[in-house]
């Protein structure tokens, strides 16, 4: 029997609207300086009830780590799926906002986001909402010109919450343009992120919104009798009230500032069910590392903090969920990290990962989250390096893991070797009564180093 033309192209094209209707769209909110402890299904006393549900209505990861232990790094890593060490300019640290030397400094034309691929491969609308922290000195270094086709939020590491600037210097873009804004930058954040959601349906073709918060990291604020930029913790008073338990005053601080920030979910959250977008959007709630003990941070009881590459520096709260898709309510004990979010994303999305595989870093873990694979599936290894930092006064830290073993060069106190499997919290270093070990995993960290930079540039 002949079919007719009119019919197999009716078979074909429903074919390819199905494939495209079963793409998600993707919501991927990353939090600034929010470590383990900082969460309330982690174990915080803080709660945070709209986040923690993410995890309830579908994963919770417990060995998820960020691609480095400070902020830019950590978002060369998730958006590129690339270790931080292969970037042109070495992105090893934390660019500094008011540094000459960074002006021309950050993600490069070559160095493909997956807001790209999402964008000119799948059809995704893509936006970026709040803090970038990947290049201000330039045009060129803007979102806009990496794969998001929207861009409203701020490019500094951290910017005044009630005035939108870095000190006393605007730093708040809609696309190309520093507009002036006023009101609190959590809320401001969430507000752009609801505008983003309020034109769309199931209809239109799938986004992806990539919703970087910068609380609960401090505010840059300005001292006019130093006539220089401050760090300043900067709360709310109603939100103080909310956690008037917390004896520490700048716990307390963090503390308000982060139960904002779970209400600003909260209502993205619900902004997509009244749309009808849940059943359709895959949700990952991430940190970008651990937090900081000096501006409220914590990240018991992992060793370590934000800038180091013990545990509390590089593992962090991890949870998705996609109704329907993702089973509610379980817990992964899979090593992942956020450079998997790259070729996750490509699989779900229905492309192929464009860059040759050698310098893609991240594996696709979609398994992991459609078919419950066992963590035994996922044999892998992994290293992270950070830059020496002049301004912060911070030396160069190196670590390389594999599932069980993890070995640690600190700059001040030397090299660490620890069994992750008996001793998750690192507090029995074995570098002396296995030096053998700890050869072998330096050797092959320092081989590794070597290996990325050594990272061909396209043509």
């Amino acid at each position: 029997m002949k079919l007719s033309f009119t019919f197999v192209l009716f078979v074909f094209l429903s074919s390819i609207f199905l494939k495209a209707a079963e793409r998600p769209n993707i919501l991927l909110i990353f939090t600034d300086d929010q470590g383990w402890n900082d969460v309330g299904c982690y174990g915080s006393e803080i709660p945070t009830p709209n986040i923690d549900r993410i995890g309830a209505e579908g994963i919770q990861f417990n060995r998820f780590y960020s691609a480095s232990s400070i902020c830019t790094p950590s978002r060369f890593g998730l958006l590129t799926g690339r270790n931080p060490a292969r970037s042109e300019d070495q992105l090893l640290s934390a660019l500094m906002f008011m540094a000459d030397e960074h002006a021309e400094t950050g993600i490069q034309k070559h160095e493909t986001t997956i807001a790209e691929v999402l964008r000119d491969q799948a059809g995704y609308d893509t936006a970026l909402i709040g803090k970038w922290h990947l290049g201000h000195g330039t045009v060129g270094l803007l979102p806009v010109n990496h794969g998001f086709s929207l861009f409203k939020g701020h490019t500094g590491g951290c910017i005044d919450f009630f005035t939108m600037t870095y000190g006393k210097i605007p730093d708040w873009y809609h696309g190309t343009e520093l507009v002036s804004e006023n009101g609190y930058a959590t809320e401001l954040i969430t507000d752009e992120a609801l505008g983003f959601l309020s034109g769309r349906d199931t209809a239109e073709k799938p986004f992806f919104l990539y919703l970087a918060y910068n609380a609960p990291h401090f505010g840059k604020g300005y001292s006019p009798k130093d006539q220089a930029p401050v760090n300043l913790m900067q709360a709310q008073a109603a939100d103080l009230k909310r956690v008037d338990f917390i004896e520490d005053k700048i716990r307390r601080e963090f503390a308000a500032m982060t139960v904002n920030l779970d209400d600003g979910v909260g209502r993205v959250l619900k902004a997509l069910e009244e749309k009808d977008l849940d059943k359709d959007t895959l949700v990952i709630f991430l940190t970008d590392h651990g937090g900081d003990p000096s501006y409220g941070g914590s990240n018991t009881p992992l060793r370590g903090q934000k800038a180091s590459l013990f545990e509390g520096g590089i593992r962090v709260p991890c949870m998705m969920r996609w109704p329907g898709k993702i089973e509610a309510g379980r817990k992964s004990d899979a090593l992942a990290w956020s450079p998997d979010l790259f070729p996750t994303f490509c699989k779900l999305a229905g492309v192929e990962v464009p860059s040759p595989k050698n310098v893609i870093d991240g594996e696709d873990i979609s398994r992991i989250l459609l078919e419950g694979n066992p963590a035994k599936d996922f044999s892998r290894e992994m290293y992270w390096e950070t830059g020496a930092h002049k301004e912060l006064e911070r030396k160069g830290w190196q670590a390389y893991r594999t599932d069980q073993y993890k070995y640690v060069h600190d700059p001040k106190a030397g090299d660490f070797l620890f069994d992750l499997e008996d001793d998750p919290f690192e507090k029995k270093n074995l570098a002396d009564s296995d030096p053998d070990r700890l050869a072998k995993w330096k050797l092959r960290a320092d081989y590794l180093a070597k290996q990325y930079r050594n990272t061909p540039i396209p043509d």
